[in-house]
């Protein structure tokens, strides 16, 4: 038997080590996200955040946070040491827990580091679920849940 015509070569893929890549961390977003909405059966909200500024404009605190299905996954929240004393975490959090019930949630879920804010988060209601030790400087990482309210 005789062949005649040309060999395509597969191509070789290519494995390289870098830094910061928006493009491949929005590609990774994005596929990531197709494949678990299919799984699941239920499609990524869209991202909200809460943002407080000071009469000057600088930022006092804010939160991001997303929705899948019904649960509503906190990102990022952050305080202003100053603004700390003056309740503004929980009224970010609490606004983004209004929030999330008007988007169909009932539960939201927030991981913080053991030298950041469980107990903030647990004086808010938030109850301690799982730990993942090995942080370093001995700490852990601890994830919260809350059941909102109807």
């Amino acid at each position: 038997m005789t062949y005649s015509g040309s060999v395509t070569a597969e191509p070789t893929p290519i494995l390289t080590v870098g830094g910061d890549d928006r493009e491949l961390d929005e590609r990774l977003d994005r596929e990531l996200a197709a494949f678990n909405e299919a799984a699941i059966g239920a499609p990524y909200g869209d991202s909200f955040s809460v943002k407080v500024v000071d009469d000057d404009g600088e930022l006092v605190g804010g939160l991001t946070a997303y929705t899948w299905g019904a649960l509503c996954l906190i990102s990022l929240l952050w305080v202003r040491e100053d603004g700390r004393a003056h309740g503004w975490g929980a009224k970010i959090l609490k606004a983004a827990e209004l929030e999330a019930g008007r988007r169909g949630c009932d539960r939201v879920i927030v991981s913080t580091y053991t030298f950041q804010a469980p107990g903030f988060y647990q004086r808010q209601g938030y109850a301690e679920i799982s730990r993942v030790p090995g942080i370093p400087g001995g700490h852990e990482d601890v994830y919260l849940l809350k059941r909102l309210e109807a």
